[in-house]
Protein backbone atom coordinates (compact mmCIF):
# COMPACT_ATOMS: atom_id res chain seq x y z
CA UNK A 1 0.00 0.00 0.00
CA UNK A 2 2.12 3.20 -1.29
CA UNK A 3 -0.24 5.82 0.52
CA UNK A 4 -3.32 5.84 2.51
CA UNK A 5 -4.69 7.09 5.70
CA UNK A 6 -6.35 5.60 8.98
CA UNK A 7 -7.86 6.80 12.30
CA UNK A 8 -8.29 5.51 15.89
CA UNK A 9 -6.79 5.80 19.35
CA UNK A 10 -3.16 4.79 19.17
CA UNK A 11 -2.46 1.67 21.58
CA UNK A 12 -0.20 3.17 24.16
CA UNK A 13 -2.00 6.51 25.04
CA UNK A 14 -6.01 5.71 24.04
CA UNK A 15 -5.49 9.16 22.21
CA UNK A 16 -7.52 9.43 19.01
CA UNK A 17 -5.01 9.94 15.76
CA UNK A 18 -4.84 9.57 11.98
CA UNK A 19 -1.73 8.41 10.56
CA UNK A 20 -0.48 9.42 7.12
CA UNK A 21 1.70 7.70 4.65
CA UNK A 22 2.61 8.10 1.21
CA UNK A 23 5.40 5.71 -1.20
CA UNK A 24 4.91 3.09 1.87
CA UNK A 25 6.49 5.92 4.65
CA UNK A 26 4.76 7.38 7.21
CA UNK A 27 4.23 10.95 6.21
CA UNK A 28 2.31 12.36 9.38
CA UNK A 29 0.66 11.24 12.68
CA UNK A 30 -1.34 13.83 14.50
CA UNK A 31 -4.70 13.81 16.70
CA UNK A 32 -7.95 12.35 14.85
CA UNK A 33 -9.86 15.34 14.03
CA UNK A 34 -13.10 13.13 14.69
CA UNK A 35 -12.52 11.57 17.59
CA UNK A 36 -15.82 9.95 18.40
CA UNK A 37 -15.06 8.28 15.02
CA UNK A 38 -12.34 6.33 16.72
CA UNK A 39 -14.74 5.00 19.68
CA UNK A 40 -14.37 1.11 18.48
CA UNK A 41 -10.82 0.80 16.54
CA UNK A 42 -7.34 0.81 17.87
CA UNK A 43 -3.67 1.63 15.80
CA UNK A 44 -1.24 -0.31 17.23
CA UNK A 45 2.86 -1.00 16.08
CA UNK A 46 2.86 -4.45 14.20
CA UNK A 47 3.69 -7.56 16.40
CA UNK A 48 7.37 -8.66 15.73
CA UNK A 49 8.51 -12.68 16.62
CA UNK A 50 11.42 -13.42 17.11
CA UNK A 51 10.94 -17.27 16.95
CA UNK A 52 9.23 -18.36 14.01
CA UNK A 53 10.40 -22.49 12.98
CA UNK A 54 7.52 -22.26 10.42
CA UNK A 55 3.97 -21.14 9.63
CA UNK A 56 0.80 -21.94 8.07
CA UNK A 57 1.86 -25.70 6.57
CA UNK A 58 5.54 -24.53 5.95
CA UNK A 59 7.97 -26.00 7.88
CA UNK A 60 11.49 -23.91 8.14
CA UNK A 61 13.64 -26.71 8.25
CA UNK A 62 13.05 -28.02 4.98
CA UNK A 63 16.04 -27.68 2.56
CA UNK A 64 13.80 -27.40 -1.00
CA UNK A 65 11.93 -24.12 0.21
CA UNK A 66 10.74 -21.73 -2.78
CA UNK A 67 9.89 -18.32 -2.75
CA UNK A 68 5.89 -18.69 -3.24
CA UNK A 69 6.24 -21.22 0.30
CA UNK A 70 7.88 -18.40 2.22
CA UNK A 71 5.28 -16.23 0.76
CA UNK A 72 2.72 -18.30 1.84
CA UNK A 73 4.19 -18.03 5.66
CA UNK A 74 4.71 -14.40 5.82
CA UNK A 75 1.33 -13.31 4.52
CA UNK A 76 -0.22 -15.74 6.90
CA UNK A 77 1.95 -14.36 9.64
CA UNK A 78 1.09 -10.41 8.42
CA UNK A 79 -2.43 -11.65 8.29
CA UNK A 80 -2.21 -12.47 12.43
CA UNK A 81 -0.54 -9.05 13.15
CA UNK A 82 3.19 -10.19 12.80
CA UNK A 83 5.03 -7.98 9.85
CA UNK A 84 8.67 -8.96 11.01
CA UNK A 85 9.86 -12.31 12.25
CA UNK A 86 13.52 -13.81 12.32
CA UNK A 87 13.47 -16.92 10.28
CA UNK A 88 14.34 -19.76 12.97
CA UNK A 89 16.85 -22.58 12.50
CA UNK A 90 16.85 -25.57 14.92
CA UNK A 91 19.33 -28.16 15.81
CA UNK A 92 21.10 -30.63 12.53
CA UNK A 93 24.38 -31.15 11.37
CA UNK A 94 26.03 -27.63 11.27
CA UNK A 95 26.80 -28.00 7.57
CA UNK A 96 23.34 -28.64 6.86
CA UNK A 97 22.27 -25.59 9.12
CA UNK A 98 24.33 -23.59 7.08
CA UNK A 99 23.84 -24.88 3.90
CA UNK A 100 19.81 -23.93 4.45
CA UNK A 101 20.80 -20.64 5.79
CA UNK A 102 21.89 -19.65 2.42
CA UNK A 103 19.72 -21.20 0.57
CA UNK A 104 16.41 -19.08 2.25
CA UNK A 105 18.96 -16.18 2.43
CA UNK A 106 18.88 -16.33 -1.44
CA UNK A 107 15.09 -16.60 -1.78
CA UNK A 108 14.79 -14.03 0.98
CA UNK A 109 17.32 -11.14 -1.01
CA UNK A 110 15.73 -11.58 -4.42
CA UNK A 111 12.20 -10.68 -3.06
CA UNK A 112 11.12 -7.20 -1.58
CA UNK A 113 8.39 -8.59 0.58
CA UNK A 114 10.42 -11.16 2.08
CA UNK A 115 13.24 -9.29 2.71
CA UNK A 116 10.26 -6.99 4.62
CA UNK A 117 9.34 -9.88 6.92
CA UNK A 118 12.29 -12.06 7.34
CA UNK A 119 14.34 -9.57 8.88
CA UNK A 120 16.99 -12.08 10.51
CA UNK A 121 17.62 -15.06 11.65
CA UNK A 122 17.68 -17.17 14.95
CA UNK A 123 19.73 -19.86 15.24
CA UNK A 124 18.35 -22.39 17.62
CA UNK A 125 21.39 -24.88 18.22
CA UNK A 126 23.08 -27.11 17.49
CA UNK A 127 25.02 -25.23 20.90
CA UNK A 128 22.44 -26.84 23.43
CA UNK A 129 22.01 -29.27 26.12
CA UNK A 130 22.40 -32.81 25.60
CA UNK A 131 20.84 -33.74 28.67
CA UNK A 132 17.05 -35.36 28.90
CA UNK A 133 14.57 -32.62 29.65
CA UNK A 134 17.03 -29.98 28.61
CA UNK A 135 17.28 -31.02 25.20
CA UNK A 136 13.29 -30.54 24.37
CA UNK A 137 12.88 -31.58 20.73
CA UNK A 138 16.10 -30.98 19.65
CA UNK A 139 18.71 -34.15 18.73
CA UNK A 140 21.30 -34.64 21.28
CA UNK A 141 23.19 -36.91 18.29
CA UNK A 142 23.74 -33.81 16.31
CA UNK A 143 24.50 -30.94 18.89
CA UNK A 144 28.51 -30.14 19.22
CA UNK A 145 30.68 -27.60 21.31
CA UNK A 146 30.29 -24.02 19.75
CA UNK A 147 33.56 -22.45 18.96
CA UNK A 148 34.81 -18.54 17.48
CA UNK A 149 35.08 -20.84 14.20
CA UNK A 150 31.69 -21.73 14.22
CA UNK A 151 30.08 -18.62 15.37
CA UNK A 152 32.63 -16.71 12.21
CA UNK A 153 31.01 -19.53 9.72
CA UNK A 154 27.71 -18.51 10.88
CA UNK A 155 28.35 -14.87 10.31
CA UNK A 156 29.84 -14.86 6.88
CA UNK A 157 26.53 -17.01 5.90
CA UNK A 158 24.03 -14.36 7.26
CA UNK A 159 26.16 -11.33 5.66
CA UNK A 160 25.18 -8.04 7.01
CA UNK A 161 21.69 -9.66 8.72
CA UNK A 162 20.45 -9.83 12.11
CA UNK A 163 21.46 -13.13 14.29
CA UNK A 164 19.82 -13.92 17.49
CA UNK A 165 21.76 -17.01 18.83
CA UNK A 166 21.30 -19.63 20.94
CA UNK A 167 23.17 -21.81 23.05
CA UNK A 168 23.87 -23.57 26.55
CA UNK A 169 26.62 -21.62 28.63
CA UNK A 170 28.06 -24.71 30.02
CA UNK A 171 29.39 -26.48 27.03
CA UNK A 172 33.10 -26.21 26.44
CA UNK A 173 34.16 -23.16 24.24
CA UNK A 174 30.85 -21.53 25.10
CA UNK A 175 32.09 -18.55 26.97
CA UNK A 176 34.83 -17.72 23.92
CA UNK A 177 31.82 -18.37 21.28
CA UNK A 178 29.73 -15.63 22.93
CA UNK A 179 32.08 -13.44 23.10
CA UNK A 180 32.93 -13.83 19.61
CA UNK A 181 29.06 -13.19 18.50
CA UNK A 182 29.03 -10.11 20.28
CA UNK A 183 31.92 -8.82 18.81
CA UNK A 184 30.59 -9.91 15.26
CA UNK A 185 27.10 -7.67 16.32
CA UNK A 186 25.34 -10.70 17.00
CA UNK A 187 22.45 -11.30 19.60
CA UNK A 188 23.04 -13.80 22.21
CA UNK A 189 20.58 -15.75 24.54
CA UNK A 190 20.80 -18.52 26.80
CA UNK A 191 18.37 -21.19 26.34
CA UNK A 192 18.10 -25.74 26.11
CA UNK A 193 20.82 -24.98 29.45
CA UNK A 194 21.67 -26.69 32.81
CA UNK A 195 23.90 -23.86 33.15
CA UNK A 196 25.57 -23.17 36.87
CA UNK A 197 24.68 -19.84 38.01
CA UNK A 198 28.12 -19.16 37.39
CA UNK A 199 28.18 -20.52 34.46
CA UNK A 200 25.14 -17.63 32.97
CA UNK A 201 26.99 -15.39 35.09
CA UNK A 202 30.19 -15.55 33.14
CA UNK A 203 27.79 -16.03 30.08
CA UNK A 204 26.29 -12.74 30.75
CA UNK A 205 29.66 -11.17 31.26
CA UNK A 206 30.60 -12.20 28.13
CA UNK A 207 27.66 -10.24 25.86
CA UNK A 208 24.87 -13.00 26.49
CA UNK A 209 21.69 -10.55 26.90
CA UNK A 210 18.86 -13.13 26.61
CA UNK A 211 17.50 -16.64 27.90
CA UNK A 212 14.69 -18.30 25.29
CA UNK A 213 11.90 -19.59 25.98
CA UNK A 214 11.89 -19.08 29.80
CA UNK A 215 10.07 -22.27 31.22
CA UNK A 216 10.50 -24.95 28.31
CA UNK A 217 13.41 -26.98 27.58
CA UNK A 218 13.57 -28.66 31.17
CA UNK A 219 12.87 -31.60 32.69
CA UNK A 220 9.32 -31.62 34.63
CA UNK A 221 10.11 -32.24 37.78
CA UNK A 222 12.95 -29.35 39.11
CA UNK A 223 14.64 -29.01 42.55
CA UNK A 224 12.85 -26.40 44.31
CA UNK A 225 15.82 -25.06 46.11
CA UNK A 226 18.13 -25.18 43.13
CA UNK A 227 17.39 -24.79 39.05
CA UNK A 228 17.62 -23.14 35.88
CA UNK A 229 14.18 -21.16 36.63
CA UNK A 230 15.75 -19.42 39.77
CA UNK A 231 18.56 -19.24 38.26
CA UNK A 232 17.71 -17.04 35.20
CA UNK A 233 15.34 -14.94 37.30
CA UNK A 234 17.98 -14.56 39.77
CA UNK A 235 20.52 -13.35 36.96
CA UNK A 236 20.76 -9.79 36.35
CA UNK A 237 20.84 -8.37 32.93
CA UNK A 238 18.89 -11.02 31.17
CA UNK A 239 15.94 -10.60 29.13
CA UNK A 240 13.38 -13.31 28.75
CA UNK A 241 10.76 -14.43 26.08
CA UNK A 242 7.74 -16.37 27.11
CA UNK A 243 5.44 -18.49 25.12
CA UNK A 244 1.95 -17.03 25.97
CA UNK A 245 -0.14 -19.97 24.91
CA UNK A 246 -0.69 -21.28 28.26
CA UNK A 247 0.82 -24.73 27.64
CA UNK A 248 4.45 -23.89 27.84
CA UNK A 249 4.59 -22.30 30.85
CA UNK A 250 1.60 -22.24 33.46
CA UNK A 251 -0.53 -19.74 33.84
CA UNK A 252 0.89 -19.31 37.60
CA UNK A 253 4.44 -19.12 36.18
CA UNK A 254 3.68 -16.42 33.77
CA UNK A 255 2.14 -14.13 36.09
CA UNK A 256 4.41 -14.83 38.69
CA UNK A 257 7.64 -14.07 36.12
CA UNK A 258 5.81 -11.03 34.99
CA UNK A 259 5.96 -9.97 38.58
CA UNK A 260 9.26 -10.38 39.16
CA UNK A 261 10.89 -9.42 36.13
CA UNK A 262 10.55 -5.60 34.54
CA UNK A 263 8.61 -5.06 32.12
CA UNK A 264 11.13 -4.36 29.57
CA UNK A 265 12.61 -7.33 30.15
CA UNK A 266 10.36 -9.52 28.71
CA UNK A 267 9.73 -10.52 25.01
CA UNK A 268 7.07 -12.93 24.26
CA UNK A 269 7.20 -14.96 21.24
CA UNK A 270 5.21 -17.78 19.85
CA UNK A 271 8.02 -20.65 18.84
CA UNK A 272 5.51 -21.35 15.96
CA UNK A 273 6.24 -24.19 13.55
CA UNK A 274 4.21 -25.59 10.42
CA UNK A 275 0.95 -26.32 12.34
CA UNK A 276 0.68 -22.48 13.16
CA UNK A 277 -1.91 -20.23 11.30
CA UNK A 278 -3.48 -23.55 9.90
CA UNK A 279 -7.29 -23.31 9.70
CA UNK A 280 -8.15 -25.57 13.13
CA UNK A 281 -10.25 -28.45 10.29
CA UNK A 282 -6.98 -29.13 8.02
CA UNK A 283 -4.86 -32.06 8.68
CA UNK A 284 -2.61 -31.54 11.56
CA UNK A 285 0.02 -33.72 11.49
CA UNK A 286 3.35 -31.67 10.71
CA UNK A 287 7.16 -31.91 10.00
CA UNK A 288 9.70 -30.23 11.88
CA UNK A 289 12.56 -30.88 9.83
CA UNK A 290 13.15 -34.68 9.78
CA UNK A 291 10.90 -34.72 13.03
CA UNK A 292 7.38 -35.82 12.35
CA UNK A 293 4.78 -33.83 14.80
CA UNK A 294 1.21 -33.83 15.66
CA UNK A 295 -1.44 -31.13 17.08
CA UNK A 296 -3.76 -32.68 19.41
CA UNK A 297 -7.07 -31.28 20.58
CA UNK A 298 -5.28 -28.72 23.30
CA UNK A 299 -3.41 -27.30 20.51
CA UNK A 300 -0.04 -28.62 21.80
CA UNK A 301 2.46 -29.94 19.21
CA UNK A 302 4.16 -33.26 20.47
CA UNK A 303 6.28 -36.47 18.50
CA UNK A 304 4.01 -38.86 18.57
CA UNK A 305 3.70 -41.02 21.80
CA UNK A 306 6.13 -38.35 23.65
CA UNK A 307 5.06 -36.10 26.33
CA UNK A 308 7.50 -33.22 25.33
CA UNK A 309 6.45 -29.89 23.59
CA UNK A 310 8.05 -29.41 19.81
CA UNK A 311 7.35 -25.64 18.95
CA UNK A 312 3.65 -24.23 19.24
CA UNK A 313 0.40 -24.09 16.72
CA UNK A 314 0.07 -20.71 18.65
CA UNK A 315 -0.46 -17.74 15.92
CA UNK A 316 1.09 -13.97 17.00
CA UNK A 317 -2.48 -12.43 17.87
CA UNK A 318 -3.99 -15.16 20.16
CA UNK A 319 -0.18 -14.87 21.79
CA UNK A 320 -1.25 -11.24 22.78
CA UNK A 321 -4.90 -11.99 23.94
CA UNK A 322 -3.66 -15.63 25.76
CA UNK A 323 -1.25 -13.17 27.54
CA UNK A 324 -3.78 -10.86 28.53
CA UNK A 325 -6.04 -13.32 29.64
CA UNK A 326 -3.03 -15.17 31.76
CA UNK A 327 -2.21 -11.97 33.48
CA UNK A 328 -5.21 -9.93 33.67
CA UNK A 329 -3.91 -6.84 32.00
CA UNK A 330 -5.65 -5.46 29.05
CA UNK A 331 -4.73 -6.26 25.85
CA UNK A 332 -2.90 -2.79 25.02
CA UNK A 333 -0.13 -4.41 27.60
CA UNK A 334 0.34 -7.56 26.83
CA UNK A 335 0.70 -6.39 22.95
CA UNK A 336 3.42 -3.92 23.59
CA UNK A 337 5.68 -7.67 25.10
CA UNK A 338 4.81 -9.25 21.22
CA UNK A 339 5.43 -6.06 19.22
CA UNK A 340 8.20 -2.98 20.88
CA UNK A 341 10.00 -5.04 23.02
CA UNK A 342 10.87 -7.87 20.72
CA UNK A 343 11.93 -4.95 18.82
CA UNK A 344 13.65 -3.08 20.82
CA UNK A 345 15.42 -6.26 22.46
CA UNK A 346 17.27 -6.87 18.80
CA UNK A 347 17.83 -2.79 18.54
CA UNK A 348 15.15 -1.89 16.13
CA UNK A 349 12.16 0.41 16.40
CA UNK A 350 8.46 -0.74 15.45
CA UNK A 351 7.20 2.54 16.81
CA UNK A 352 4.28 4.36 14.48
CA UNK A 353 6.13 7.73 13.60
CA UNK A 354 7.03 9.90 10.59
CA UNK A 355 10.00 8.24 8.76
CA UNK A 356 9.21 4.70 9.62
CA UNK A 357 7.87 2.67 7.22
CA UNK A 358 4.31 1.73 7.21
CA UNK A 359 3.58 -1.17 9.00
CA UNK A 360 0.78 -0.82 11.53
CA UNK A 361 -2.56 -2.47 12.87
CA UNK A 362 -5.84 -1.75 12.90
CA UNK A 363 -7.87 -3.17 15.86
CA UNK A 364 -12.27 -3.37 15.77
CA UNK A 365 -13.48 -4.20 18.94
CA UNK A 366 -17.14 -4.86 19.99
CA UNK A 367 -19.76 -3.35 22.08
CA UNK A 368 -18.32 -5.39 24.65
CA UNK A 369 -14.74 -4.18 24.50
CA UNK A 370 -13.88 -7.60 22.86
CA UNK A 371 -11.31 -7.78 19.82
CA UNK A 372 -12.93 -8.80 16.42
CA UNK A 373 -10.98 -7.95 13.53
CA UNK A 374 -7.25 -7.39 12.97
CA UNK A 375 -6.31 -6.04 9.49
CA UNK A 376 -2.42 -5.16 9.06
CA UNK A 377 -1.22 -2.69 7.28
CA UNK A 378 2.59 -3.23 5.75
CA UNK A 379 4.72 -1.41 2.93
CA UNK A 380 5.72 -3.94 -0.01
CA UNK A 381 2.50 -5.98 0.94
CA UNK A 382 -0.96 -6.52 0.45
CA UNK A 383 -2.81 -5.18 3.34
CA UNK A 384 -4.50 -8.61 5.41
CA UNK A 385 -7.20 -8.90 7.99
CA UNK A 386 -8.80 -11.97 10.26
CA UNK A 387 -11.70 -12.17 12.31
CA UNK A 388 -10.81 -13.25 15.80
CA UNK A 389 -12.16 -15.17 18.45
CA UNK A 390 -12.73 -13.62 21.41
CA UNK A 391 -13.02 -17.17 23.44
CA UNK A 392 -9.66 -18.40 22.56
Amino acid sequence: MSAGSVTGKFIRTGVPITVSWKHGVITNVEPADEPAATEDIWLAPPLVDLQINGYAGVDFQQDDLTTEQLHAAVRALRRDGCTRCLYTLVTDRWPAMLARLKHVRSLVSADRELRSAIVGWHIEGPFLSPEPGYCGAHDPAKMLDPTPAHVDQLREAAGDDPILLTLAPERAGAIEAIRRACELGMKVCLGHTNATADQIKRAVEAGATGFTHLGNACPQTLDRHDNILWRALDTPGLSVSLIPDTHHVSPSLFRLIHRVLKPFQIVHTTDAMAAAGLPSNLPRAVTLGEMKLEVGADGIVRQPGKTNFAGSSLSPIEGVLRAAKMTGKPWQETWLASSLRPAEFMGWTSEIKVGQPVELCVLKMNDDGQLMNLETIAANAPTASVQLDANK
